[in-house]
């Protein structure tokens, strides 16, 4: 998992774009509960999806 991820980083699935830009809400072990702008509050196992650090200044992969 990326170590920068911690509880108020704001993040992105890297499988799912159409959810939006995300905030993390608890990091415990692999656990991570984000809450996405676009389907809310999810648990992601961090060992199986590594979220990616959004970055404002840069629009999502999609172009969305």
């Amino acid at each position: 998992m990326n170590s920068r991820v911690t509880p108020g980083s704001l993040v992105r699935h890297p499988d799912r774009p159409d959810w939006g830009l995300g905030q993390v809400q608890s990091v415990i072990g692999d656990r991570v509960t984000v809450n996405f702008e676009h389907a809310g509050k999810q648990l992601i196992n961090a060992r199986i999806v590594g979220l990616e650090i959004a970055d404002e200044r840069r629009p999502p992969r999609d172009g969305a």
